[in-house]
């Protein structure tokens, strides 16, 4: 298995692994998304993608920013490993990668969001060295925007 990590800067790059993205939105559409990347790149957003043999099997979006009760940080958002790839260490590779680019670019942390009853991600995360600090609350105000 010839596995091999890039960073996805553009919004062209990262629309050519849109059907990775689809195994955690399964209704996005792609004007969705290219809409929201026109919004997020700007802001910081990058992408990490592991490709076997040109084939695109691990997918993470980056931010970073800087908040007042932790200084600079790293946020892992919509991380995803093909399920057919699932189990051969591409998690493992990404979270690695994540965490050079956190300590190359000075970060504090590294944070993500793992919804409640994700209890594979929950293990997998904790296995990682990631640990819960609290809880991320939300108010849904429009439940038709929501991917």
């Amino acid at each position: 298995m010839a596995l091999q990590i890039k960073e996805l800067t553009t919004k062209q790059e990262m629309l050519a692994q849109f059907h990775v993205m689809q195994y955690l939105y399964t209704n996005f559409s792609l004007e969705k998304y290219d809409a929201y990347l026109s919004d997020m790149i700007p802001h910081n957003y990058k992408q990490i993608a592991v490709f076997e043999n040109e084939v695109c099997v691990g997918l993470s979006g980056l931010w970073s920013g800087t908040k007042l009760w932790s200084g600079k940080y790293l946020e892992i958002d919509n991380f995803i490993v093909h399920p057919e790839h699932r189990m051969k260490g591409i998690g493992k590779m990404m979270t690695d990668y994540i965490e050079i680019i956190g300590k190359e670019t000075g970060c504090t942390m590294i944070v993500l969001d793992a919804f409640t009853g994700n209890f594979t991600a929950h293990r997998f995360y904790f296995n990682q060295g990631y640990v819960p600090k609290g809880f991320h609350f939300l108010k849904i105000l429009n439940e038709n925007g929501l991917s």
